[in-house]
């Protein structure tokens, strides 16, 4: 596999990442180097070793991931998504509460962003790559893309304060649907 094909695999698969990460840079306030910092842990850490978990795995439980992944990330985002839909109906004051950076809220995210991952780590092995390198890379692109999501949305948020939640529940309700419809091969990106 070349640079540029690991590249493309690394960018790809820290999409879901970077767009969560744009979601929790929405109520950042002033918390937002350590956003930036736990946002691009969780997700480059789990995004490098779920194609680890995958390559190693490899063949023996390949069906059983493809056969349910989809719905893991699916119900794990939609859940949290809707949790945040709900809380910004919520009547507060201008001081709004900013969304959990916790380990409780974090590992579901980081877990259900990477889920795609695994399978590709299982397709990796069948390729012969050197799985310690593109695991890194895989790593350090998505804790590189995370980290500017949160600066991003943190941007945005500053105008949107009002209706960041919201929004960020919506993005994350679409892309954890996107998943389910891809993978039951309803829709093609």
């Amino acid at each position: 596999m070349n640079f540029f094909v690991l590249f493309a695999l690394a960018i790809g698969l820290s999409m879901d990442a970077f767009a969560v990460s744009i979601c929790l840079g929405l109520s950042a306030g002033k918390a937002i180097a350590k956003r930036m910092l736990i946002a691009g842990l969780y997700f480059g850490i789990f995004q490098a070793g779920m194609p680890l978990i995958g390559y190693v795995a490899a063949s023996n439980f390949a069906e059983m991931i493809n056969a349910f992944d989809h719905w893991i990330a699916f119900v794990l985002l939609a859940f949290i998504g809707g949790k945040m839909i709900y809380g910004s109906f919520k009547k507060d004051d201008d001081t709004k509460k900013e969304v959990s950076v916790g380990p409780k809220y974090m590992l579901p995210l980081a877990v259900a962003t990477s889920i795609d991952a695994l399978a590709v780590g299982v397709s990796l092995a069948f390729l012969q790559v050197n799985i310690v390198m593109a695991a890194l890379f895989i790593g350090i692109t998505t804790f590189t893309l995370s980290a500017a999501g949160v600066i991003i949305g943190n941007i945005f948020g500053a105008k949107l304060r009002s209706k960041a939640e919201f929004l960020g529940g919506i993005i994350l309700v679409l892309i954890g649907t996107n998943t389910l419809l891809e993978h039951l091969g309803i829709i093609k990106f």
